[in-house]
């Protein structure tokens, strides 16, 4: 059904990185999961009220606040779509991730009324009456959640959304809820155990487990979390295809939302070469970043000295020195001061999040090392971190 509606309403509905169809996605997919969701409350309240079960009755107000939930998505993705503006200069993408928090907010409290109510229903147990109406529509509503599952699975993963994977997450644990639930309505008919309240608990802890999960996936991007590797990997081979340019350092990428992205990198290039030409290159490489990757790069030129002999013999040396050290180090910005009675060698070393020395340590022990390595030489170190 989606794929027919994505067919008929979304425009290039296979360019995945524009931020236009990204919302025509988003506000698809909200709309079609309230409907959804909305018809499986309807049809467990029926049920709930035909059985007389707190387990199903509790599964059909679960149902009620993803159809809120879903709404919310709905809401987020238009939002996020807004242009940028005065006092939003970097546009509002990350209002998906906001809504996606929300959607994440208001399963864990549908989760935790879930289960006052099913403990309450334990120690005050009533026999559920068996419908054949009941089960088929909790039958029903598993192969409508799967349904769902899928396709906001699918289209997550297309357009690269958390919140809508938090949407997936959300329906997946409904799935599971409810077949616990239909398990219980059954045994609990054949069996005579007060099995309701129990299948309720169960059913809550499940919310509970898909509300945390899915609150991770959008608070993360909203404190600032790495970007994949793979991602990386891109930036350095569209930019390391430049033959004047010998390597890059000091990597940041910024996220403004899905979308949004701003890159900036330090690029590294002869001293011998020319400015204007070299500017060109760069140039050339921030526009290629920005066609491949969708994204908004700042590339800072950064010279090196790649002629002069004794530069490069004390830099490889002070490499020797870190690898000796931990082959995870590496050093950048190299370049020598020459005084009357020594010479600095200035440089950065990148260090990586939890290192098991400290900067402190590493800087010492390299000094040390240098210092035994070259007597005359003054090491002066910054540390970066990757």
């Amino acid at each position: 059904m989606i794929t027919l509606l994505a067919h008929f309403c979304i425009r290039d509905r296979q360019d995945y990185h524009s931020a236009r169809v990204r919302e025509s996605y988003g506000v698809l997919c909200g709309g079609v999961g309230i409907g959804l969701n909305l018809l499986l409350f309807v049809g467990k309240l029926i049920a709930g009220l035909l059985s007389d079960s707190i387990a199903v009755t509790a599964d059909a107000l679960n149902n009620l606040s993803d159809a809120g939930s879903s709404l919310i998505l709905l809401v987020g993705f238009k939002m996020s779509g807004q242009k940028p503006d005065t006092g939003h200069p970097f546009g509002h993408g990350r209002m998906e991730y906001l809504s996606g928090f929300l959607v994440a907010v208001a399963i864990l409290l549908m989760g935790m009324e879930l289960i006052r109510s099913s403990v309450s229903k334990i120690f005050h147990p009533s026999q559920p009456l068996y419908s054949a109406v009941a089960v088929g529509i909790l039958i029903a509503s598993i192969g409508i959640k799967w349904y769902m599952y899928f396709y906001n699975r699918s289209i997550g993963r297309k357009i690269g959304s958390a919140a809508m994977a938090a949407a997936a997450t959300d329906s997946l644990s409904d799935m599971a809820s409810t077949f616990i639930v239909l398990v219980s309505v059954i045994a609990e008919r054949f069996t005579g155990l007060p099995l309701d309240g129990y299948g309720g608990v169960v059913v809550g802890l499940f919310i509970l487990y898909a509300g945390f999960r899915a609150a991770q996936d959008t608070v993360n991007p909203l404190l600032g979390q790495p970007p994949e590797p793979e991602f990386i990997e891109k930036i350095r081979q569209i930019v390391m295809q430049y033959e004047e340019i010998q390597g890059i350092h000091d990597l940041v990428v910024h996220n403004y939302g899905p979308g949004r992205t701003m890159i900036s990198l330090h690029a590294e290039v002869s001293d011998q070469g020319k400015l204007l030409e070299l500017h060109e290159v760069i140039d050339s490489a921030e526009k290629e970043l920005a066609r491949q990757l969708s994204c908004e790069a700042v590339i800072h030129l950064d010279p090196v000295c790649t002629q002069d002999v004794r530069t490069n013999s004390l830099k490889a040396m002070a490499c020797q020195c870190l690898e000796e050290i931990d082959g995870r180090l590496s050093l950048h910005d190299f370049r020598i001061v020459e005084k009357k009675d020594c010479v600095n060698l200035l440089f950065d070393i990148v260090i990586p999040f939890e290192f098991p020395m400290t900067d402190e340590q590493v800087v010492e022990k390299l000094v040390s090392r240098i210092e035994e390595e070259r007597e005359g030489c003054v090491p002066v170190v910054h540390v970066d971190h990757g």
